[in-house]
Formats: structure tokens, C-alpha cells, sequence
């Protein structure tokens, strides 16, 4: 088991001290972090305490402390998963060979451009939520965005440690790089198109969390199956953390969920109007957000037929998720069956598998998503309600793969682009209905007690704390 050392500049399992050169390159790097944290983490709230977990172990029990922390002094470490013994390839044409400690020359290019992609989407979603704390529900929520804020610097301090630790001096421009590019900016944006999208309110928060980490847990599965160890073990120790963040956004959805069910049922009210005038959110306007967050995540996995994800298999660099599952490992004689959009209609074309390898790992996240689903609907079942929250056909709203260039309806449709101006605003978030969204937000929570009114409160608190627990202790207080 790897020893942790904390009482280091830099927490770390990595025996950073051995080499200097490398703990001087981070250390360098350091205030450079601590300086975007503070003009573009969360803004309003750096000289507050907050209930926060910190990594300080990588065991499955006991490696996350608890206590009160002021944000810009969190404790962001460099923390592996403890290595296998004798590892070895786990799939694609190198399969049996031991895995690599060290970056493979023909491969160098490859690996350090998924780890730059994937290390640009922390510190971008922090940018995205940077200013959702002025508007909080309550100051349990307070806390968990701030928990998942802090967790992404960590993952971004864990990508930035590979660039800098095997890739050299492009690995440190690539690492100065991550802290330069900002979330939604017209001439430096972030690499990937959902990290740019707006996230202004508490409802795309829950969606993005739910959705858009979910992409993340299923992108860091099959990292951790990589023949580069070093990429592997992170990936593994990461995934420990996101299941916090996909956690807020289920249960934060079915909060907002509950709570509309709840009025519902009471005021015998289901028309949107009626809803709003009583301060929740109408089932139409949750369905658009989830269909705007949903789409945007499925756009993350890739082309549905892709050589890049063929290579990345057959080389050994990204796997499927948790690959012991399949029996066969090389995917060679293997075909997917795949629908193709050609000529205004849809066609059955059977695809190489190793070129279907994003459609895969997309298969699972759909599956995975739909189990969120089936419990914020529970929710509408335990009142009598007949609603239901549906995930759209994945032809719908996609700007990634095979459907980027057509239009489709939520049921997945081909249309017209005309057939779809008409019916875009029955479908996702209007200008108009992210009005009303934004209106219940328009106030913080602060009060421990205090719970905003569009939102149901969580079953309990964190860690053993009661619900309404002082999470958050301002520093004007």
C-alpha cells in the first residue's frame, strides 16, 4: 500500500520529494492554481469556512477527513489508487503484455491529448458554477457545490501531475495551458462543447451533475482500464470522489422533483402557469432542461463511428468500462449494429466494433441515466400523479457524430430544419422559461434552517450532521 505523506507542500502518494525536479515544477505551478481558483472559483465565498471532505488516504475506508476549511487553503493532492501487482493489457492487440510505467514514444501524442481534454474539463465546470453560491437553496446545497468545486481542482492537480511527470516541457506548457483557457469565452474557450455551456441556475447544476459527471465517471472507467498505468491509477482514485458529485445531482433532481410532485398533488394543479404562480418548477421545464443537459453530455462521448476510439482500443490506451465483463477482449470479428442516417432516413448498417467503441461506453451511460429517471418518476408515482420525466432518443439535439448535421424530434423523428425552429422552444429551455428559473433564484439560503421553496428538503445531512447543520460559516458573520 503506498505511504501518504501530508504534511508536504503538495499532499501526495507519490513519493513527490524523490524528485526535485518534478515537486519544484509543481510547486511553481502551484500559486499559479491558487491564483484562478481565486478570481474564477466560486465567487463571494474564499474567506468562509466550509464543511469540507479532504483526500488524505487512497484505502477504501477512512481516506476522506472532514472539517471546517477556507477554500483557497484546501489541501488539492496528487493521489494514485495503489498499484496492481504484474498488471498486465487487459484488451485490444497488446493484450497480456505488462502494462506501462512509462509513456510509449509512438504513443506520446495520443496520451497526452486525452489527458489534456480530459484535465480541461475540471477547472471548466468550476468556471461554469463560479457564481451559483449567491443564489444557494440552502446551505446544505452550499456545501456540496463547494464540495464538488474543490473535488474538480483536485482532478485537475491529478491530470496536471501526468503532463508534468511524463510529458516533459509540453506537458508544462499543456498544464500552464489548463489554467489560461476559460469556460464560454469567445476567443480561449474550453475544449469541449458542454464545458462552455452557461450553467446559471440551481436546476442546470443538479442536471449538469448528474448528466454531464456521468459522462465523466464513464470517460474515467475506461481510462482506468489504460495500458499507461500511471493514467490508470489516477483514473481509479478520481472515480472514488465523482460519485459524490453524480449523488448531488440525482438527489438534488428528485428534491426539485418531490417538491413539484408535492404541490401538484396538494393544489390539484398541473398545468405550467398554475405551477409557477405557486413558486415550483413545472414538469415541462424540468423535461427541457433535461433534455438540454442530457444531449450535450451525449455529444461528450464522441462520434457513433470513430477510428480515433478503434485506435485507442486496439493500442491499449482507453478500454471499455470495466472490460473483465466481456469475453472477448480483442473486439476484431465483432460487429455493432447501428442506425446511420442517410437520405432523410434512418438505415441499420453493422459497424466494426472497435470503431463503435464511443457507441458502447454510450450504450451504458444511457442505460445508467435511465435508472436516475425511473427514480425522480417514482416520486410523481407516490402521489397518483401521471407524469412522467423521459430521456430523449439520442438523435435528438446532437452537434457531435452521425447526427450533428440533421434534426430530430425528442422521440427521434427526422425533421426539417423549419419542423424543428417551430418546435425547439416545446423541447428545450426558452429564453422565457429560463427567466422563471432564474426568478426562484434570486436570493441565497444562508440561514442553516432555511430552505428555498422550489426545492424539497434532503432525507439527511452530510457525514452525520443533521440537515440543517452550519455547513457554511460566512466570515461577516
Amino acid at each position: 500500500m503506498s505511504s501518504v505523506l501530508n504534511d508536504e507542500r503538495i499532499p501526495n502518494n507519490v513519493n513527490l520529494s524523490s524528485d526535485k525536479k518534478l515537486q519544484r515544477a509543481l510547486e511553481a505551478w502551484q500559486p499559479n492554481f491558487v491564483d484562478w481558483w481565486k478570481s474564477m472559483g466560486p465567487e463571494g465565498f474564499q474567506a468562509d469556512d466550509i464543511f469540507l471532505r479532504t483526500a488524505v488516504s487512497v484505502t477504501s475506508d477512512g481516506w476522506a477527513h472532514f472539517d471546517y476549511v477556507r477554500m483557497p487553503e484546501y489541501r488539492w493532492g496528487i493521489f494514485l489508487a495503489d498499484p496492481v501487482a504484474d498488471r498486465r493489457i487487459g484488451f485490444g492487440d497488446n493484450m497480456g503484455q505488462p502494462v506501462w510505467q512509462q509513456v510509449p514514444g509512438e504513443h506520446r501524442t495520443t496520451l497526452q491529448r486525452l489527458i489534456v481534454t480530459q484535465g480541461d474539463t475540471e477547472p471548466a465546470s468550476v468556471e461554469q458554477q463560479r457564481l451559483l453560491g449567491l443564489t444557494c437553496p440552502s446551505v446544505y446545497d452550499l456545501r456540496n457545490l463547494f464540495q464538488v468545486n474543490v473535488e474538480e481542482g483536485r482532478h485537475l492537480w491529478a491530470m496536471v501531475y501526468l503532463l508534468q511527470s511524463y510529458f516533459g516541457r509540453d506537458g508544462r506548457e499543456q498544464a500552464d495551458l489548463l489554467l489560461q483557457r476559460r469556460s464560454g469565452d469567445a476567443n480561449n474557450p474550453r475544449i469541449l462543447g458542454a464545458f462552455n455551456e452557461p450553467c446559471e441556475d440551481w436546476l442546470s447544476f443538479f442536471m449538469f451533475t448528474f448528466f454531464t459527471d456521468r459522462d465523466g465517471k464513464f470517460q474515467l472507467l475506461a481510462l482506468a482500464e489504460s495500458a499507461f498505468d500511471p493514467l490508470s491509477r489516477t483514473t481509479r482514485f478520481m472515480l472514488t470522489e465523482e460519485a459524490h458529485h453524480m449523488f448531488v445531482g440525482e438527489t438534488g433532481i428528485l428534491r426539485v422533483v418531490e417538491r413539484t410532485a408535492e404541490t401538484m398533488a396538494e393544489h390539484k394543479k398541473d398545468h405550467p402557469d398554475d405551477l409557477r404562480k405557486l413558486g415550483v418548477i413545472d414538469v415541462s421545464t424540468l423535461q427541457k432542461y433535461l433534455n438540454l443537459w442530457y444531449t450535450l453530455s451525449l455529444d461528450l462521448f464522441g462520434g457513433e463511428i470513430s477510428s480515433n476510439a478503434a485506435s485507442f482500443f486496439a493500442s491499449g490506451l482507453k478500454g471499455r468500462a470495466k472490460e473483465d465483463r466481456y469475453d472477448d477482449h480483442s473486439a476484431l470479428n465483432q460487429f455493432y449494429s447501428m442506425d446511420v442516417p442517410k437520405d432523410g432516413s434512418i438505415t441499420k448498417e453493422e459497424v466494426p466494433l472497435r470503431n463503435a467503441m464511443n457507441e458502447v461506453l454510450r450504450d451504458e451511460y444511457v442505460e445508467d441515466c435511465q435508472r436516475g429517471v425511473d427514480k425522480w418518476n417514482r416520486a410523481f408515482e407516490a402521489k397518483g400523479l401521471p407524469v412522467r420525466l423521459t430521456l430523449p432518443h439520442r438523435r435528438f439535439h446532437r452537434h457531435v457524430g452521425l447526427y450533428a448535421n440533421t434534426y430530430a424530434d425528442p422521440s427521434g423523428k427526422l425533421l426539417t430544419k423549419e419542423a424543428w425552429e417551430a418546435g425547439k422552444d416545446a423541447w428545450l429551455p426558452s429564453e422565457k422559461d429560463k427567466a422563471f428559473v432564474k426568478s426562484l433564484m434570486t436570493r441565497a439560503n444562508f440561514e442553516p434552517n432555511a430552505m428555498a421553496n422550489w426545492i424539497a428538503p434532503p432525507k439527511q445531512g452530510i457525514k452525520g450532521r443533521p440537515v440543517d447543520f452550519q455547513y457554511v460559516r460566512r466570515a461577516e458573520a
